[in-house]
């Protein structure tokens, strides 16, 4: 009986082990560029991971990217200019968003 309980204890293990790259999203952060409404989407210009005292939110890269908005949690409603923050799904040849977070928004509420 007590081989039987660890058998099984280690095959969930193992299980859950193997199930959760499948549960993580991707994240990227950046500068929001464009919010359309009708289409459902948002385009941010990326940013990397190398924060200073000049860009502590990380250096613009240059690269644009659209994200799907139509399953999304939105925190405080993103407009151009914005800082974001974005969890998302890379789904066949489009990125959709699962919760879109407004850093810049979110740091002046805590002033």
């Amino acid at each position: 009986m007590r081989k039987f309980a660890i058998f099984s204890a280690t095959a969930l293990l193992s299980g859950l082990l193997a199930a959760a790259p499948v549960l993580a999203a991707e994240v990227i952060q950046g500068k929001c560029l464009d919010v359309n409404p009708q289409a459902k989407t948002l385009t941010i210009e990326e940013y990397d991971i190398n924060f200073d005292k000049d860009y502590k939110f990380g250096h613009p890269t240059g690269v644009n990217t659209t994200v799907d908005l139509t399953r999304a949690k939105i925190g405080i409603d993103p407009v151009p200019g914005d800082i974001l923050r974005i969890a998302y799904d890379a789904e066949k040849d489009k990125k959709v968003a699962l919760k879109v977070m407004n850093i810049t928004k979110q740091n002046l509420m805590k002033k």
